[in-house]
């Protein structure tokens, strides 16, 4: 049926009256033909065959319906067949192309009217019922009795074939899994394999070419020259070139034997990767050589990348107010995705995905846990506080390690946290408050004025300030906000302040007489320096286990410094490594001041008195031989009073000589 008669035509006539005209009529199949019109009477021209004969000689039109005179077709104009054509054409507006579509061969029209005669006459009349127009969207009924059409292709034949083979049964469901497990162990042995034959340079000499001038390998890489490397510093660089030197000078430096150029030494790689570092991550040249060398080549990179990834979200639980347990399963409840973060924390969280605000959660807000990082907690189980001691947090805002410390102490007892900043003593306050922890003492002194002002603790916690240089992924301005001077500043206030918190220790507690010294930077200044320095000064102090199972230890040897070999009991932990904050921590045991005995040799050489004077013996004095005689010291007493007036604005007069 055609589309033009579909749109033109009425409704059409009973079925009765085509009933004898249907065996002869012939079925127009394929498409809309394009009619030209008589320009006698305004009607579309009959075909006709070679031999003759009409070709649509009884032809019905529209849906069973024949037309008055018989020609099979009504007025068609030529604007409403185009409109109709875009309509069901729109992929194209070009009228050749549509008319194009419209027309038939001849010949093509003869073979098809033909088959239509062949395929009408076996049909039955019932399924020509064209009565109604949506029928022909309406699917047909299934017959009750109708088979499944066969699969006709052998390609079918083969899928059908193969999905029966690959569908999992009980049968075969142990085998497919024992294969499974099998080909992901061999999976992973092949993954080891790689990575340790990337670790030893195995494998680098077959796929290594040095070019003729000795600059590159096979893969084209070529070293750039000092100018070159100066000439790219004030543009803004390519960043897939300078994240593809960084790889290739990985490469070469981690087995420079094998793969490093011959005319070029092992400094000039390095130069050009850590001016390449500096560009690709952003670091000022000084922080990117002073974090550089504190790892082999390749772990420095992970080091790097880790610090451009975030830590993992940490909550700790306050055990004054809940257990872990319930306070997982409430935050569960609430849409929360969390587990424990290891076997070394029994109060810890690590928080994967929240449907709710995790810093505003009903549980927070009454106290039952503490957004800190897990880092934070190193110091506090290194520092082990036992309820009924007094402990002293010098540096405790935002109060995160002051609380724990507290809730380990069990509210006994009575912990000082003190902070030098006094706006930062809010937010540690309201921490305090909001965790219930009622053993806490508030204050803010500067830290080095603490054994002055009190002292005779069982135990000091010092988080020392810091460069910052473990939390970059925090923090991204230490990047380029740090200079020589402030390592340098940091250092000496750091010293100043581990002197202070040794002295402000009770070394004849029964229970404690311990300190825990930390920072939250990976620098050897700030770290192992410092600790090496109290353990020079203070004779009565030695470095302790930190009770860590975990962390690596801390240098003896950097760039040609030698520290304490105990140094190495201190731990070190990086973002790379453990997935938390890179962190330092070092734990002393505070000793009594040990007298040395007097020995007979000592009493029989007792030192003489001269004029006033003791005389020593080799290096060492008595405390009760040493004097000063008045007379002879006089002119100097009255020259240290002189400079003193002078220096408060008072002037002296000067005493007239005596006459002779």
């Amino acid at each position: 049926m055609g589309r033009r008669a579909k749109n033109k035509q009425g409704p059409p006539a009973p079925y009765v009256e085509v009933k004898q005209d249907f065996e002869t009529t012939t079925r127009r199949s394929g498409g809309k033909r394009k009619q030209n019109v008589d320009s006698a009477n305004g009607r579309p021209a009959k075909k006709v065959k070679p031999d003759g004969v009409v070709k649509n000689a009884g032809k019905k039109s529209g849906k069973g319906k024949k037309t008055d005179d018989g020609d099979g077709w009504e007025d068609v104009e030529d604007s409403g067949l185009k409109s109709q054509t875009r309509a069901l054409f729109d992929n194209s507006d070009d009228e050749e192309s549509l008319e194009d579509l419209a027309e038939f061969d001849d010949d093509d029209d003869d073979e098809l009217g033909e088959a239509d005669d062949e395929f009408l006459s076996k049909v039955p009349k019932s399924a020509l019922d064209l009565e109604s127009s949506d029928s022909e969207d309406e699917p047909e009924p299934k017959k009750k009795n109708a088979k499944p059409p066969k699969p006709s292709s052998s390609s079918d034949e083969d899928s059908a074939s193969d999905s029966d083979e690959e569908r999992v049964t009980l049968a075969n469901m142990e085998a497919k899994a024992r294969a499974l497990d099998e080909q992901a162990a061999l999976d992973a042995e092949a993954e080891a394999e790689e990575l340790r034959q990337a670790a030893e340079g195995a494998g680098d000499e077959d796929d290594f070419e040095m070019d003729e001038a000795g600059e590159g390998d096979g893969d084209g890489f070529v070293l750039p020259t000092a100018e070159e490397r100066e000439a790219q510093k004030g543009v803004a660089g390519d960043i897939h070139g300078a994240q593809r030197r960084i790889q290739q000078c990985a490469r070469i430096l981690g087995n420079f034997k094998k793969l490093g150029a011959r005319d070029r030494s092992r400094s000039e790689y390095i130069a050009q990767l850590l001016a390449d570092i500096a560009s690709y991550y952003g670091y000022n040249d000084y922080l990117a050589e002073k974090l550089f060398h504190l790892f082999p080549v390749l772990e420095a990179i992970e080091f790097f990348e880790a610090n451009e990834v975030p830590r993992p979200v940490t909550i700790r639980t306050n055990t004054l107010r809940t257990r872990r347990k319930d306070l997982a399963q409430a935050l569960i409840n609430r849409g929360v995705n969390l587990e424990p973060i290891g076997k070394w924390t029994n109060v810890g969280l690590q928080v994967f995905e929240s449907s709710v605000p995790i810093g505003a959660t009903p549980e927070y807000l009454a106290g039952h846990y503490m957004l800190q990082a897990a880092s934070s907690f190193l110091p506090v189980v290194a520092l082990q506080p036992v309820p009924n001691e007094r402990v002293l947090d010098m540096a405790s805002a935002p109060g995160g390690k002051t609380t724990y410390i507290s809730a380990l102490m069990q509210n006994t007892g009575v912990v000082f946290a003190n902070d030098s900043n006094k706006a930062r003593t809010k937010s540690l306050t309201a921490n305090v408050h909001r965790l219930g922890c009622k053993n806490v003492v508030v204050c803010s002194y500067d830290g080095r004025e603490f054994p002055k002002v009190m002292g005779g603790f069982d135990r000091v916690l010092l988080d020392a300030p810091c460069s910052g240089t473990g939390v970059i992924s925090k923090d991204a301005s230490v990047k380029v906000n740090k200079t020589p001077r402030d390592f340098m500043l940091l250092s000496h206030l750091q010293k100043q302040l581990i002197l202070c918190a040794i002295d402000s220790v009770n070394p004849d507690s029964k229970t404690g007489g311990y300190l825990v010294y930390s920072t939250c930077s990976v620098t050897v200044e700030e770290n192992e320096a410092v600790v090496d320095y109290a353990l020079r000064k203070r004779p009565n102090v030695k470095l302790v286990e930190t009770g860590l199972e975990f962390g690596r230890e801390g240098f003896t040897k950097y760039r040609g410094k030698t520290f304490n070999s105990k140094v190495s009991l201190t731990r070190r932990f990086y973002p790379h490594v453990h997935n938390m904050d890179g962190f330092y921590v070092a734990k002393f045991k505070v000793e009594r001041v040990a007298k040395k005995p007097a020995s007979s040799d000592d009493e029989d050489d007792k030192k003489t008195k001269k004029n006033g004077k003791s005389t020593p013996k080799g290096d060492e004095y008595e405390d009760e031989d040493v004097g000063f005689n008045s007379e002879e010291d006089e002119k100097y007493i009255e020259a240290s009073k002189i400079r003193h007036l002078k220096s408060k604005g008072i002037r002296v007069k000067p005493k007239a000589k005596p006459s002779s």
